[in-house]
């Protein structure tokens, strides 16, 4: 079930449709193209994750959701430019029959967007019940569900005492809090629901402790926030090895250029705010300039997004970084990403659907609330209180794959390797 069907939506659910068609290949899916090494070296095992672990069958995916405009499916990906006509076309019958139902919507959450396909309801309590009707409802169809945030970025918000409880937070519905965004509101009905929960943007959704509480109590996986897509994909890549071979760093300042919907929102300085938080701590995570005070301490890092039409879907990220080596002698790294923003999201989206599918049906990971080893997709990772989250991307992947292993009976992969010069 899918919270806004738009350019995201549409791409990840055309895309399946056309790899289940034999259309396309689904590249960029851990999942489908992933494999995971078993054992030794010389034990030559390496089977695809799909094969590895019980992972659902891409056939078996039925796709729903909400969204704030009442076009099907085939008419949102139209409108959103992101694949070609050919591809439309080909798969035309089956995304005319995806209809949005509607959706929870607030204008103050999101200045940019004029929402015409609206929950009406006396409170957000209310609201909070009849997307749990929604839930319930296609629930009595399929055998799970995941709900999976692909709606815009919401204005800036902190936790506060609403957020503190269960209790709070059911109280705060009933009360209208305005500290309640439209995102958290799915993310409570999808939890009470006893349905896994994760969130493509950067808001304050359910890195909150009644949510948390909520996870735990109801069985219900959620993870971290804001798919980890093309800027911040190559920060997690280059930063840690900047790190690995002790190179300063002195500035890094970044830009994008997005006209997709995600652009106009964020050209919001409120919403931006939300989007800029999420970008922003990659770097110290990753850089620890506390041990690390020669090289990182004084970093200028900037992070700007502009909105720019013309593009459309193919974001450019752009980014000066002014690093220092040996004796404290400046250089310079240039990098210009020319990403398609929804052409990289999709396959993040999908395996995080099958990934928290297959985390509620894992005993040992049912009830721990954050799924921490899934911090691999996302620019903000969660974390249990008091630990800082991974950002390092090799480390990610390190992480979730010996999770797989660990859950499946395997040995973990440490890639100590002595025993092979005994």
């Amino acid at each position: 079930m899918t919270v806004g069907m738009g350019s995201v939506a549409t791409t990840l659910i055309a895309g399946v449709e056309a790899v289940r068609k034999g259309l396309a290949k689904p590249i960029g899916s851990l999942t489908q193209m992933g494999t995971i090494r078993l054992g030794k070296r010389t034990d030559g095992r390496t089977p695809l994750i799909k094969d590895f672990a019980p992972i659902a069958d891409l056939n078996d995916v039925v796709f729903t959701g909400w969204d704030i405009f009442p076009e099907n499916m085939y008419e949102a990906a139209k409108t959103a430019q992101v694949l070609d006509r050919d591809h439309l076309e080909s798969i035309k019958p089956f995304l005319e029959t995806i209809k949005p139902m509607p959706a929870v919507f607030d204008q103050y959450y999101v200045k940019r967007l004029s929402g015409t396909h609206v929950k009406q309801g006396k409170s957000k309590c209310d609201l909070a019940q009849q997307v749990r009707s929604d839930i319930q409802t296609f629930k009595a169809t399929v055998d799970r569900v995941v709900v999976l945030w692909c709606g815009s970025t919401e204005i800036f918000l902190e936790p506060s005492a609403v957020h503190a409880t269960i209790e709070s937070f059911e109280k705060g519905l009933v009360d209208n809090d305005p500290n309640i965004a439209p995102s958290q509101i799915y993310a409570y009905a999808a939890l009470k629901e006893g349905v896994p929960f994760a969130n493509g943007a950067p808001n304050l959704t359910v890195d909150l402790p009644c949510m948390q509480q909520l996870s735990k109590l109801t069985g219900s996986p959620i993870c971290g926030k804001d798919f980890k897509t093309g800027q911040t994909f190559l920060k997690t890549v280059l930063a840690p090895a900047f790190k690995a071979r002790m190179l300063g760093i002195s500035g890094w300042y970044s830009t994008n250029i997005l006209g997709n919907r995600d652009g106009e929102v964020l050209d919001d300085p409120e919403s931006f705010k939300t989007k800029e938080e999420s970008k922003l701590g990659v770097l110290d995570f990753i850089l620890q300039p506390e041990l690390y005070p020669d090289l990182y301490k004084d970093i200028y890092h900037k992070v700007r997004i502009n909105y720019y039409p013309p593009r459309g879907d193919n974001k450019e990220g752009w980014d000066n970084i002014d690093i220092f080596g040996w004796l404290g002698y400046p250089m310079q790294i240039k990098v210009d990403f020319l990403c398609r923003d929804s052409i990289l999201a999709a396959p993040i989206a999908l395996d995080l659907v099958l990934f928290l599918d297959l985390a509620q049906r894992t005993p040992e990971l049912k009830h721990l609330g954050i799924q921490e080893w899934l911090s691999f997709y996302f620019k903000s990772p969660m974390t249990a209180e008091g630990l800082y989250p991974e950002h390092d991307l090799f480390i990610q992947s390190m992480k979730l794959k010996n999770t797989l292993r660990h859950i499946m009976g395997e040995d973990l992969i440490t890639h100590l390797g002595l025993e092979y010069y005994d």
